[in-house]
């Protein structure tokens, strides 16, 4: 009896352990690096992106898998193939039943005609066999599968417990258009912010109401700039001119932005950014959202100024800019203070360049 019940816990364990290897845990999910990286794969102007256009103009559907340590168990029928990979190639084998599967570097074309048998227990809201099939395989494997739809014309991929739909190169470009768009006019708006901004803080003015917008527009154009990076991934070679374009518009903006908060923020710059960057696009353009995320609920009051922003387009490093914020404790005294002052915090080399910086930036507003 006693051997029996230590058959029976064995059992138990052992199906549990089973269960558990082909159903995928609800952490079975995609992080944006890897979904980037697998994006790059498929991006326009890659051979693996020329194949599944072929397959697509040709009318025809496929199920592509991504070699990985669990595929093989999922693996049945078909024919060795272990040629290297070439679009034409894979568009050939398109044709037949079943699924194509690639080497983990999607080098080689190991075998074709497979059918995938996933456990048919674990969840898809797919309808088509073909995706099914996918779906399960991804989440079961924590592997790439590709399906493309005979029907649809459409390039399905499923990595893990994600999905996402290949769109069209002209669909991509036309939106990737206007957001960069969209970014230019926030940006137009971000500098002239942090111009008013500028002219208030050298004549000594803690401006909050400046500060609140440059903070907005600075923390939207990175939130906009973020989504606009997938589509650029995604478009690959074609997105080259427009990743050049983003990398200008959003220049020193997060640096910028950074600094504006540590001088306006009551909870310090780490905690406000912390509280930002879960805010929605819409709650953003609520102005009292950021009020609370710099600890301005009540009645603003004006405040010692600290500098940051303006010392920081000197060349002074981080550790002069605290000693002269802490000397002085206010940004008026720093930059209309004698050089003598800065010498004593400074010594003569530093306190020299950095007057006639100040000077300068003082006669540019």
């Amino acid at each position: 009896m006693v051997e029996k019940e230590g058959i029976k816990e064995i059992q138990t364990i052992f199906q549990k352990e089973l269960q558990e290897a082909i159903i995928p845990s609800k952490n079975n999910n995609a992080s944006k690096e890897e979904l980037y990286n697998i994006l790059k794969v498929i991006a326009p102007g890659t051979n693996f992106r020329t194949a599944l256009d072929n397959i697509v103009k040709g009318g025809r559907g496929a199920l592509i898998a991504i070699e990985n340590e669990s595929l093989a168990l999922l693996l049945d029928g078909g024919f060795r193939v272990n040629c290297r990979f070439t679009p034409q190639k894979l568009v050939e084998l398109s044709k037949m039943d079943g699924a194509i599967v690639l080497s983990q570097d999607m080098k080689k074309i190991d075998s074709a005609n497979v059918l995938l048998t996933p456990d048919s227990n674990i969840k898809t809201n797919e309808t088509g066999t073909r995706h099914k099939a996918a779906e399960r395989t991804a989440k079961q494997t924590g592997g790439m599968v590709i399906a493309v739809s005979e029907r649809r014309h459409e390039i399905v991929l499923f990595y893990k417990n994600t999905k996402h739909v290949v769109q069209y190169t002209a669909e991509l470009l036309r939106t990737a258009n206007e957001q960069v768009q969209l970014l230019e006019k926030h940006r137009e708006l971000f500098d002239t912010y942090l111009e008013k901004l500028t002219r208030s803080e050298l004549r000594n003015y803690y401006n909050v109401n400046h500060a609140i917008s440059a903070i907005q527009k600075g923390r939207t154009i990175q939130k906009i700039a973020a989504d606009l990076k997938k589509y650029l991934v995604e478009l690959g070679s074609e997105g080259v001119l427009l990743k050049t374009r983003l990398k200008e518009i959003i220049h020193n903006v997060e640096k910028e932005t950074d600094l504006v908060l540590k001088d306006y923020t009551k909870i310090g710059p780490t905690k406000s950014k912390i509280l930002l960057e879960t805010l929605s696009y819409d709650e953003l353009l609520d102005a009292d959202n950021i009020k609370k995320a710099i600890a301005y609920e009540k009645e603003i009051k004006a405040e010692t100024l600290k500098g940051w922003r303006i010392l920081s387009k000197t060349s002074l490093q981080e550790q002069d800019i605290a000693l002269l914020i802490k000397e002085a404790n206010n940004l008026g005294k720093i930059i209309h203070a004698e050089v003598d002052v800065y010498t004593k915090i400074l010594g003569q080399e530093k306190a020299e360049q950095f007057k006639e910086e100040i000077e300068r930036i003082k006669l540019n507003y």
